[in-house]
């Protein structure tokens, strides 16, 4: 009976912090403080700059912080959250320019690899064949190829003044629109009062990639004749 009592008031409490999910999401960022600032550059300079970290969330967190930003009280100032993610964002393309341009010609020789997604590079290798130099621009909008991208450009050897260009506008055009769309949506009164709605929305849509990914692999791995 005590479990029982216990699973109805951790069910209770679970609950309670649904529905009061932006006080909690701001006494975390108070908590946090300063490093929340840290902590959010890291992600996305990781995303955009890291071929093993494809998974990270982009889109949905820049949103998703802009929110965060517009709640009455919160320590997130957002104009300077925009500020460091877009240098988070210009740096981490051009790091994995330079990791591409370095080691990428050697990572086409190897057939399998444990930290990268050999499928997800040849991806966004024909993106790029197909598209070009605007790959850069335009893959700021597409999970993965986002994260892909920047280190394909590395090893086709486009020039660093070319892709630098391409860099600085894509960032330009990706964090903005992303964060202060979350910040706007979140001055709303009817989304202050289902703030709670807004995030679990935007949970869904950050792992749909990854979800629609796994199922296509699945598809994918059923149609192979068995060995």
């Amino acid at each position: 009976m005590d479990i029982l009592n216990q699973l109805i008031e951790l069910a209770q409490q679970t609950i309670g912090i649904f529905l009061n999910l932006d006080t909690h999401l701001n006494q975390l960022a108070i908590a946090v403080g300063p490093w929340l600032y840290v902590i959010l550059f890291l992600i996305i300079f990781a995303e955009t700059g890291l071929v093993i970290t494809p998974f990270l969330p982009g889109d949905s967190l820049l949103f998703a912080v802009g929110a965060l930003a517009a709640i009455e009280g919160s320590p997130l100032n957002v104009h300077l959250v925009g500020a460091l993610l877009f240098v988070a964002a210009v740096l981490g393309d051009a790091t994995n320019y330079a990791i591409g341009a370095r080691v990428g010609p050697r990572v086409f020789k190897t057939e399998q690899s444990r930290l990268l997604n050999r499928k997800h590079l040849l991806h966004a290798q024909a993106f790029y064949e197909k598209h070009g130099g605007k790959t850069i621009i335009i893959a700021r909008f597409i999970p993965i190829v986002r994260t892909f991208a920047p280190f394909v450009a590395g090893i086709g050897r486009m020039t660093y003044s070319r892709f630098a260009s391409f860099n600085l506008i894509g960032a330009a055009l990706w964090i903005p629109p992303f964060l202060y769309g979350g910040y706007w949506l979140g001055n709303i009164p009817a989304v202050k009062r289902n703030f709670h709605v807004i995030i679990v929305a935007i949970i869904i849509i950050s792992v749909m990639p990854a979800v629609i990914e796994f199922i296509r692999a699945r598809r994918e791995a059923s149609k192979l004749p068995a060995s």
